[in-house]
């Protein structure tokens, strides 16, 4: 089926229900919302777009977003949605290898893209865009399970991204265990979009479409935490998707103005790690409004998820334990934990693997990383982690991090874990640098201010003598990617000569 058809239906059952807002505009309802979608569908058929093909959305996040987007599948195209923070180099290189043959942009990043790209481009703040949304509006073209919808392309922190082939029936999928595995939906609710459209935030979309509920855009176009907390006071209950670096700055600013977060109903955290001293304090300052998700763009937002109750819970005996994992398996997923003769018992650290609907068939034009990726139906994560026996998942790092010292697995994350509980530590990435003795030595790069002895004794009250750091980089900011994930292979870079 068509994801599209749950913005038809939508329109039907919830027409004069409040559907896209910009700040604190309502911009259109739900009837509106599905006839400017559906006439930008007709303007695409228009140009020449068939069932199948490719169009971008390289934009921030506005009410516009999402009426391309859904014109978009009610067309029969697939949409390519393009983070706004990439460098229209890197953008211009999405385009050209899905093969787009068109771009909705931003206006300022339309100018960007102009000497980047010959892909057409159309400025949704234009007078053609406008004219688009005014027109016939198209019946929704049918589409399958297997379907493409939405081309994904990977951060890329290493090499080019690649694109993941997201199908109709993937989407279907993760959007039906939104509401069973992680937060329930009603009209009554906001989705507020803080985090990029093109990546969680927007694929979140499609629930709270299905149900009737209201889409906040922030006026901003993005995450402004002081935005976040006046919005979500004056239109809640609001829901909305962050980084843990945006969960950060949102209890900081809240705990600096003396604001509890009036309005947020969930905030569903995940797309990195997320340290426990952090959401102990997140926790202790707002309440339980916290849900913590586990996926890749490969298995959409629908490996794992950490329940509300789970991540609020102070009574059980092994409540640390589980509010350091990310979780049960999603409902529509399995997972295991492999190792090079099969499957490894509860407790074993493996690499993961998922299997079920939102996995992926494939990434798009690249047989090589498919055959390394995709087993027997299985998608093998690149994630180091363990299952414990009541289904808990718990990541150690990604593969390709993790430290062998001495012959000796050490995961960066546990050392990550017990430098931040210092006080002097505001932020830190441990890498592994290489040892003519032991193959690999840790060390930390810290943002803080503390002193390198004190962090030293710090570590071995709470961790293993040879898993401690080395070496202590104090730096004044961590280098990151457009999706505020750490560069780990920025700093490793550091120990060449």
């Amino acid at each position: 089926m068509n994801m599209a058809e749950w913005l038809a239906r939508a329109a039907v059952e919830a027409g004069e229900r409040p559907a896209l807002m910009h700040g604190d505009e309502v911009v259109a309802d739900y009837t509106a919302f599905h006839a400017r979608a559906a006439a930008v569908a007709d303007a695409l058929v228009a140009e020449g777009i068939a069932p199948g093909d490719r169009v971008a959305i390289f934009m921030k996040n506005a009410p516009e977003y999402l009426i391309v987007l859904f014109g978009i599948w009610i067309a029969g195209a697939a949409a390519v949605p393009i983070n706004a923070k990439l460098h229209a180099r890197e953008a211009a290189w999405i385009l050209e290898n899905s093969g787009a043959q068109m771009v909705f942009v931003s206006p300022a990043l339309g100018l960007d893209l102009a000497g980047a790209s010959a892909v057409r481009q159309v400025d949704v703040a234009g007078p053609e865009f406008a004219q688009m949304t005014l027109g016939a509006p198209l019946p929704v073209v049918a589409r399958g399970p297997e379907d493409l919808a939405w081309l994904f392309y990977t951060s890329g922190t290493t090499g080019r991204p690649k694109g993941v082939c997201i199908t109709h029936g993937m989407l279907m999928a993760a959007s039906l265990c939104y509401p069973v595995d992680v937060d329930p939906v009603s009209a009554t609710d906001a989705a507020l979009y803080a985090a990029p459209m093109s990546h969680g935030a927007g694929l979140y979309a499609m629930i709270h479409v299905r149900m009737g509920a209201r889409h906040l855009c922030p006026a901003s176009g993005g995450f402004e935490a002081e935005e976040v907390l006046d919005l979500s006071e004056r239109f809640g209950p609001t829901s909305m998707f962050m980084a843990p670096t945006m969960v950060r700055r949102l209890t900081d600013a809240a705990k600096a103005a003396g604001r509890r977060g009036k309005g947020i109903r969930t905030i569903v955290y995940g797309g990195g790690p997320m340290y426990q001293a952090d959401i102990l304090e997140a926790v202790e300052w707002f309440g339980p409004k916290f849900v913590q998700i586990y996926g890749q763009g490969e298995c959409p937002m629908a490996i794992s998820a950490l329940s509300r109750a789970d991540v609020a819970d102070r009574d059980h005996p092994r409540w640390r334990e589980r509010l350091g994992s990310v979780g049960r398996a999603q409902s529509a997923v399995e997972v295991a934990i492999g190792g090079p003769d099969g499957f490894l018992p509860p407790g074993e650290p493996g690499e993961i693997m998922v299997k079920g609907a939102p996995v992926m068939p494939g990434y798009w034009q690249n047989p090589e990383a498919n055959a390394r990726t995709l087993r027997d139906r299985w998608l093998m994560t690149g994630d180091i982690g363990t299952l414990d026996e009541d289904g808990y998942l718990t990541l150690a790092d990604r593969s390709k991090d993790v430290i062998i010292s001495g012959g000796t697995n050490i995961y960066p994350r546990e050392v990550e874990e017990a430098l931040l509980t210092h006080s002097g530590v505001r932020e830190v990435s441990v890498v592994g640098r290489p040892s003519p003795e032991w193959g690999e030595e840790v060390v930390a790069f810290v943002v803080g201010d503390a002193d390198p002895a004190a962090l030293d004794a710090h570590c071995l009250e709470q961790i293993a003598r040879f898993k401690r750091p080395k070496d202590y980089v104090f730096l004044e900011e961590l280098p990151k990617n457009n999706y505020g994930k750490v560069l780990k292979t920025e700093l490793r870079k550091r120990f060449e000569t």
